[in-house]
C-alpha cells in the first residue's frame, strides 16, 4: 500500500510539475499551490486516467505540491541571490529510481507504543532507535534502494542552554587526519573499507 502511495505522490508532482514548465514556456504565472491542488489532486480524481488516486490519503498528495512549492521558492531566491550557499536548480521529475517517501501530517498518522497508524495504509509494526521527545508533528516514510523501511518524525523540543565558558577550539577538518584541534589533539581519519576489506 506504501508503494501505491508513493506512485501517486510522484504522479502527482510530475504532472504539477509539467504543468507549472509549460505556464512558463508560455510566459504566464506559475499556479498556486491551491490551484495545482484542485487541478491535479480534486478534479484528476474525477477523470478515467486518475481515479485511482482515490485509494490513497490526500495528504501525502497535498504534502507532495507543498514541497513542490518550497523547491520553486528555493529556486527563485537562489536566481535573485537571496538563498546562502550553492545555487538551487530548479524542481526535476521524479522516477522510479528517485527516493520513495511519503509524508503524513496531523489527522493523517497516530503513534502507538509499538504500531504507528497511517490514513489509508493501516497499521505498521515499528522498531524504535530511540524514543520521540515530544508529539511528532508529521511523519515521512522512506523506503530505500534496499527495500528497508523508515519511519522519519518532525518534533518540536526547547533548545537546551550550555553553561557559559572561557574554553574554546578551534577545529582544522583533513584528509590523512580527520580533525586537528587547536590544543595539539589529532583525531585519525575513519577508514571504514580498509578495516572491512577482508570481510
Amino acid at each position: 500500500m506504501f508503494a501505491g502511495a508513493t506512485l501517486r505522490e510522484r504522479i502527482v508532482w510530475n504532472d504539477s510539475l509539467a504543468c507549472c514548465q509549460e505556464k512558463y514556456k508560455l510566459g504566464q504565472k506559475k499556479p498556486t499551490n491551491s490551484e495545482l491542488q484542485k487541478l491535479f489532486i480534486t478534479q484528476a480524481k474525477k477523470t478515467e486516467d486518475r481515479e485511482w488516486l482515490s485509494e490513497v490519503s490526500n495528504i501525502p498528495l497535498q504534502q507532495s505540491l507543498n514541497d513542490l512549492n518550497q523547491a520553486y521558492q528555493n529556486f527563485f531566491k537562489s536566481t535573485k541571490g537571496q538563498h546562502k550557499g550553492r545555487t538551487i536548480k530548479p524542481p526535476k521529475f521524479k522516477t522510479r529510481k528517485s527516493k520513495q517517501t511519503a509524508r503524513f501530517r496531523k489527522g493523517g498518522f497516530k503513534v502507538g507504543q509499538h504500531k504507528v497508524y497511517l490514513a489509508k495504509i493501516g497499521k505498521l509494526k515499528i522498531v524504535w532507535s530511540r524514543q520521540l521527545p515530544a508529539t511528532p508533528s508529521s511523519v515521512t516514510v522512506i523506503k530505500d534502494s534496499a527495500n528497508r523501511y523508515f519511519l522519519s518524525f518532525v518534533v518540536e523540543i526547547q533548545p537546551e542552554t550550555l553553561p557559559e565558558t572561557d574554553n574554546s577550539v578551534g577545529i582544522d577538518l583533513g584528509i590523512k587526519t580527520f580533525a586537528t584541534f587547536s590544543d595539539g589533539t589529532k583525531v585519525d581519519a575513519p577508514k571504514p573499507l580498509k578495516k572491512r576489506i577482508k570481510k
